[in-house]
């Protein structure tokens, strides 16, 4: 690292034009990296998605979409009944709005399951042909407008659905990715500036800038060849934003200390890169490991945010790596003024506070550790699927369509029907069967080309509540079962049939995911650490506070003991299907920075001499303020995410925002400290075979010794 830092003050110039340009270049490309993004959560080769995409090429739409359920509602005093052609020619207007919608309704099912009991309001299930670009907007303003041009006079027409219920009903919502990014950059000026006292607070924002903008480049190669979610530019942006700063954040304290130390600019860049370069690195490899492990999950959404997710460290590595000491080793000592705040000892606040956790060692861990299983406990509870109708909305057309229609009898299992491909021949014997399982509210076999077409035929099947999770998907089993054994049936697609498929698909290769970011983890922190018990408690820690995290999430959303209250948002019922593992992916490694941060220090304190206690707080001491200002600022980027739109990004965020928090605090502050203390000499044991096998140096405790300047700490 010495050689690098040295390279890098020699060529300054050139690295900070480098990184000049590829910041204009990440101005004029980061917009066509966007629009390049897709919406694509289908999961080839699994039954569900076979089956779907065998039905939108044999019907034009539907298969892997939720419909839209269009509604007609007549005044008071008057009914369907004696309507019905005018209710007919409303739906069959809503189908022509654009192009590719199929409409299922009581005109080609003679089934008058679409009516509510009071007889005043009709409806239709509208499927649509899905449309990956990000930028699609719903389907809403023409669908009603279409229907109202049909519908007679004085009659109300409604539009509903997962899909618009999710979005509030309207196409937009939330300040976007820009607007995020300057809200969580705001947040994290002020923490800076807290940190720094100086305008140097403004160093780590603008490598942050550079570090974003980068990703977004290095990102447009990867668009073209293979298919790349729309969240990952919120990732890049939000996370990104935290990750950089969080890693300037580190080297810049650590250049400031050396100098406060009275090296000269040059030696203390340098000094800098060798010790907190050295975190850095580590960091970032790990922070890669969590995400690109998603690469072994057979679904390409997944995939893709594994290989754009871990663009993000490699950018806030190089960047911090590069443009921080090529800065500082210019202009560095101008920048820091006025210099409020020094660096040349430990705080007192943290060094207090680590020699209280030291004597109380015993206390803290059992009291950490209770917290922490009790969390996990709360985990074991969650239910995996997709947020209930209820959560999505609480005002607006698309909620009040939707309360008219439960009102009157409709199931919500409307909401997420399954359509069971099927030979024509074959379709009435097949709809009789699925009538008859429990959990099904109404079986439709439409006539006509909504449901004929080609000798195959799509048998409707609604349940009786909408099968959004891994609990309510029992009639979407059932109904497959019966589907096997019938002669003629080509397969079940819907919401359900497709959360059936990711928990097989993805839900049971995560063992497999989670062995390789464990293994690669640990050896690489054997490596850095020069020690066996460290980074196994490193990664058995990470894996303790990720599943309180989880646990935290049951609380907040599936519960809705604060989502209410925070977002306006009820119980969602369930986690989304995705989130817990993009979770699990990024606070891993988020979380495990703090954990090199922590111990690169301890381990350097012990190296000088240091007993295993004074080390211990004299790490925390240099690095708790780092530490939790570096949790704030990655917490209020997330806060920035929870501004977007729809509730499973507000989901995410808080997710990832609740993680960093508590592993700062009860993880990295009260478990991490008194568990280091307890072990005592055998944190430092690495025998010669593990040695020369990772090509370090053996590590042996040094007698438990206390030098004068860690008895001053302790006394």
């Amino acid at each position: 690292m010495r050689r690098w830092a040295e390279f890098v003050l020699r060529h300054r110039k050139a690295v900070v034009g480098f990184w000049g340009l590829v910041l204009v270049a990440g101005i004029l490309l980061a917009g066509r990296t966007t629009n390049r993004l897709t919406i694509d959560f289908s999961l080839p080769g699994q039954p569900g998605t076979v089956t779907a995409h065998r039905i939108e090429r044999a019907f034009g739409s539907g298969g892997d979409t939720n419909p839209y359920l269009v509604s007609v509602t007549f005044p008071a005093g008057q009914t369907v009944t004696g309507h019905e052609q005018d209710v007919g020619r409303a739906f069959a207007a809503a189908g022509t709005a654009v192009p590719g919608l199929r409409v299922i309704d009581e005109a080609n099912t003679g089934d008058k399951a679409f009516r509510t009991t009071d007889d005043r309001t009709a409806y239709a299930l509208v499927f649509y042909r899905f449309n990956p670009s990000p930028s699609q907007k719903l389907l809403t303003d023409p669908i009603r407008s279409a229907a109202r041009h049909a519908v007679p006079a004085g009659s109300a027409v409604g539009v509903t659905g997962e899909d618009v219920l999710a979005s509030g009903g309207d196409n937009g919502g939330g300040p976007g990715v820009l607007g995020e990014t300057l809200l969580g950059a705001v947040g994290a000026l002020a923490v800076l500036a807290f940190v720094f006292a100086s305008f140097l607070a403004l160093l780590p924002l603008v490598v942050a800038a550079v570090s974003i903008l980068a990703t977004f480049v290095m990102l447009l190669p990867l668009t073209y060849a293979t298919d790349v979610s729309f969240i990952v530019q919120f990732l890049v942006a939000l996370i990104g934003l935290g990750v950089a700063i969080d890693y300037s954040l580190l080297f810049v304290t650590r250049w400031r200390e050396e100098r406060d130390h009275g090296r000269d600019n040059h030696d203390a860049v340098v000094v800098a890169m060798e010790h907190a370069g050295h975190a850095v690195l580590f960091s970032g490899v790990t922070v890669a490991i969590g995400l690109l492990a998603l690469v072994v999950l057979p679904v390409p959404f997944m995939r893709s945010m594994g290989y754009g997710g871990a663009l993000i460290p490699l950018a806030s590595v190089l960047t911090t790596l590069t443009l921080t000491p090529a800065i500082l080793g210019g202009i560095g000592p101008k920048v820091d003024w006025p210099k409020i705040r020094h660096e040349n000892r430990a705080s007192r606040f943290w060094s207090r506070w680590t020699a209280a956790v030291v004597r109380r060692r015993w206390i803290a861990a059992a009291t950490a550790l209770a917290a922490l299983f009790a969390l996990t406990g709360v985990f074991l509870g969650v239910k995996i699927g997709l947020a209930s109708s209820e959560s999505l909305a609480k005002s607006g057309p698309a909620y009040e369509t939707l309360q008219t229609l439960e009102r009157g009898g409709a199931p919500t299992g409307a909401l997420t029907p399954m359509e069971v491909l099927v030979r024509t021949d074959r379709a009435r014997t097949a709809a009789a069967k699925f009538a008859g399982i429990d959990g099904v509210s109404s079986v439709f076999v439409p006539s006509g080309p909504a449901g004929n077409r080609a000798g195959q035929s799509i048998v409707v099947v609604v349940p009786d509540h909408e099968t959004v999770n891994s609990k309510s998907v029992g009639v979407v089993k059932r109904v497959k079962t019966a589907a096997d054994g019938l002669p003629g049936v080509l397969g079940v697609a819907g919401i359900g049939a497709a959360q059936i498929d990711f928990l097989h698909a993805v839900y049971g290769n995560f063992p497999l995911m989670l062995t390789i970011i464990a293994l690669l983890t640990y050896v690489l922190l054997v490596r850095a650490f020069r020690s066996l018990l460290l980074p196994l408690k490193a990664v058995l820690l990470n894996l303790l506070s990720l599943a309180a995290t989880l646990g935290v999430m049951v609380i907040f959303w599936q519960d809705g003991h604060g989502s209410d209250a925070v977002f306006g948002i009820a119980a969602t019922g369930a986690i989304t299907f995705w989130i817990p593992l993009m979770v699990f992916a990024f606070l891993f490694g988020l979380s495990m920075d703090y954990e090199v941060f922590i111990l690169s220090r301890i381990r350097e304190e012990y190296d000088t001499g240091r007993s295993t206690d004074a080390a211990v707080i004299e790490g925390l001491g240099r690095t708790g303020r780092l530490v939790t200002s570096a949790a704030l600022i990655l917490f209020l980027a997330f806060a920035a995410l929870a501004s977007g739109p729809g509730t499973d990004l507000k989901t995410l965020a808080t997710g990832l925002g609740i993680g960093i928090l508590l592993d700062a605090t009860i993880v990295r502050m009260l478990l991490v400290p008194s568990l280091v203390s307890l072990f005592g000499p055998w944190n430092w044991y690495l025998p010669g075979w593990a040695a020369r096998l990772l090509r370090v140096a053996p590590s042996y405790a040094h007698p438990e010794s206390v030098t004068p300047a860690a008895q001053r700490h302790t006394s």
